[in-house]
This record gives C-alpha cells, structure tokens and sequence, in this order.
C-alpha cells in the first residue's frame, strides 16, 4: 500500500489532520491508520458518560462512515506501526509495509502499568479505549469494592461514576493530595472532601506493594502492609508516550517526540501531534511540554494540516481542559505549573468557585468549578497574562471581562 499522506494513530488528533487536510484542499490519497476496530471516536467520556451508560458508543464517534468515505479518507484499523524508515518513507505495521509521502504521528500514550506482584491478574483495568472500558462494564455486576489507584483526573472521574453505581471504592494515592501535579492545593482538598462526601475512602501517601489474589484480583497490598480488599483494580496513573517507532528511527525526543511550531519532528516529512508531541509552549514559561488533552490535539493537527498544504500557520493555542465528577464541571484554562500565588475567587462551600494562579503577579491559569462565566472570561486574561491586582480578581460581584478591560 502507499498513501500520499499517512496518519498514525486514528484518535481525536489523527481524525482532526485528516478532517483539516480535506478543509485546506489536500488532493492526495490519505489513510489513517489505527490499533483499534472502531472508527476514531471521543476520548474523554469513556470514564464519565461512556462507564456510566449515559452515551452509547455511537454517540461517541467523532464522523460517521459515510463522512470519511465520502472525503476519501482510507480507513485502517487493527494495525500497529511497529517500524518507520524515514529514507524509504514507509512504515512496517502487523509485518506489512505501507508508504507514504508524507507522515503524520497521533499515537497518543499507552496507560502506564503498575510493576508489582499480582499486576496481571484478571479484574485489574486502565481506562484509555472503549474495550477498557467495555470489560470493565461486563464484569461490574459481580463487583462490589473498587480500588482506583491514582488520584489523577482519570481515577477521580471513575471513582466518582463508580460510587454513583453504588461500589464501594478507595483511592489510593502517592503523593498527599490527589491532582497534586495539575492543580493548587484548594481545588485539590476540595475534591477529597467533594469525593468523601460521596462515600469514596481517599487514601494519600500511600504506595502499592503488590495487587493480591490467586487469578484475580482480590485485594491490594499496601507498603505498610495493610490490604484494601477489592473485586476490581483500577490503574490510572498517567500514559507513557507511544513513540518508540519514531525514537528508534532518530526522530528528537525522550518523554514524547519532539515537535517545531508546525508540528514537524527532526525527521523529514514525518509531523507529530497530540498527546505524544513534545513542544515548547509558551503557556508553560517556554518549557518543553507533552499536554495530553483534546484541544491540543486538534490544534496542532490543524496547524500540521495547514502546513503539509502550504498554508502558514503555528501553534501558540491557549490550553484548556475540563473534568465532570458528580454534578460538578471543573473547567481549565491555561498551564497552573510554577504559580507563585493562587487568588480563591468565591466560596468553594457554595460548589461553585475559581482558582486563579499567577506568577510574577501575571495570571497565567484558572480552575473553575460550576462557573462558567469566570471560564469564558478568564481566557482573555491568560492569553495575555494580564498582571491584576488580588483583590480585585476575588471579588466575584465585578466580572473578570471588566478587570481585562480595565487595562487592555
């Protein structure tokens, strides 16, 4: 098979190259290439609506069949890339070689794996495709306790799905406050209290020793020796970037694969997009960052699309996030890493509040829980790290829309 244009990976990123390929007036011949059976389809519900059984798959797609058919848009699943030859530009994949013209990689991440006794017995998941998901649902009738290891946004969000089921479930979490490393600490204690409050026993500081049990899960052993017992093991602790294909061909990178302004690797006619793409962000303080979420995909498989067909563009996208647990709706917008200060704008008891984080007295994030208005408003003030005074940012009866024009 050869392809004028092929894409790697057939999630949010990959589905969005090939849709702003056909936007930008890409004549050639284009396949996506993905490890799955299904056709590309959302993400982010799979441990909040998907689990629930609120969404049917269905509605998870993110085109239907007769919308790739039509823009010719070659479907390949149930494929791995497992090599790339950058000279001969082609790709090996389940023993086949595919070429290409040009070549665009949204392999996303792995979920890292737990490395202990016991971390392949039946009734331990991840939560990163609809068949995790779908083996998670078909054995839940027969469960009734739940350990979620890792107080990150994915073990929260089915923490908080599975207690409204009605399991018993524990969170066991590393280090002392769950989304430690995304998140100031009030929005963190709020959450634990927000879980609790639900009946979630949250364990911090804690390590996993081992996962017990003779062929399935029947419990976990802690570092102290305390066991939770469990009938289902959940492991959310963070993805490991899939790009050893690209490594291995001499692509720049370590922790993901390293991408320019136009999402071109060090490797000719090969780009990198979404959660595996290693870049400098200005939202970070210039750093080198992988942002594992749906708006940077699209918005740099945009900005490659774009520039495979000679359209100037750059990424420079305001990054944002969210999350639902219960009847909550937390927003994000900006990168919260190296704050100085966070300004607490309303009363977490009221359920509906902001964090805004500053560094240099520059607002450079927002968390927003149940406020939507401060969400909006807020984007102007990170975009262009606007410096406000305290005070004025926490009092929530002047809108933030008027703290921007004020001194714009």
């Amino acid at each position: 098979m050869k392809f004028d244009l092929l894409i790697v990976g057939a999630g949010h990123g990959g589905a969005q190259a090939a849709i702003a390929l056909r936007q930008n007036k890409f004549e050639g011949s284009i396949a996506l290439l993905g490890d799955e059976p299904e056709l590309p389809y959302e993400r982010p519900p799979l441990s909040k609506e998907y689990l629930s059984g609120e969404k049917a798959f269905e509605r998870l797609l993110i085109r239907n069949a007769a919308f790739w058919e039509e823009r010719q848009v070659a479907m390949l699943p149930n494929r791995t890339v497992t090599a790339v030859d950058p000279v001969a530009h082609n790709v090996t994949a389940n023993g086949e070689t595919i070429e290409y013209g040009q070549l665009v990689w949204a392999t996303g991440g792995k979920p890292r794996r737990l490395f202990c006794d016991g971390h392949d017995l039946a009734g331990i998941h991840t939560v990163r495709t609809r068949a995790d998901v779908d083996q998670m649902m078909a054995e839940l009738d027969g469960v009734t306790r739940v350990a979620v290891v890792g107080g990150g946004y994915i073990g929260l969000e089915a923490a908080a799905v599975l207690a409204k089921l009605g399991k018993q479930v524990t969170v066991l979490e590393a280090q002392d406050r769950v989304l430690a490393r995304v998140a100031g600490e009030p929005l963190s204690r709020f959450f634990e209290a927000e879980h609790r409050a639900h009946g979630v026993d949250i364990r911090l500081g804690v390590q996993v020793d081992a996962i017990e049990g003779d062929t399935k899960v029947s419990g976990v052993r802690l570092a102290g020796g305390e066991v939770i017992p469990a009938d289902m093991a959940i492991i959310g602790i963070g993805i490991v970037p899939a790009v050893e294909p690209l490594l291995a061909a001499g692509a720049a990178g370590g922790n993901g694969v390293l991408v320019d302004d136009q999402s071109r690797t060090s490797l000719a006619d090969i780009f990198a997009i979404g959660d595996c793409a290693l870049h400098v962000n200005r939202y970070a303080a210039d750093s080198a960052i992988r942002l594992e979420s749906v708006q940077n995909a699209n918005d740099q498989a945009t900005v490659a699309a774009k520039t495979i067909c000679g359209v100037e563009a750059g990424y420079d996208a305001v990054p944002w996030f969210w999350s639902n647990q219960y009847d909550l709706k937390l927003q994000t917008v900006g990168i919260s890493a190296g704050h100085d200060s966070i300004v607490v704008r309303g009363d977490p008891a009221t359920r509906s509040f902001s964090l805004i984080y500053l560094r240099a007295g520059r607002v450079i994030a927002l968390d927003c829980v149940n406020a939507v208005k401060d969400y909006v408003q807020g984007r102007k003030l990170v975009a262009e790290g606007l410096a406000l005074d305290s005070a004025a940012l926490a009092d929530t009866s002047v809108p933030l829309k008027e703290l921007a024009a004020s001194i714009s």
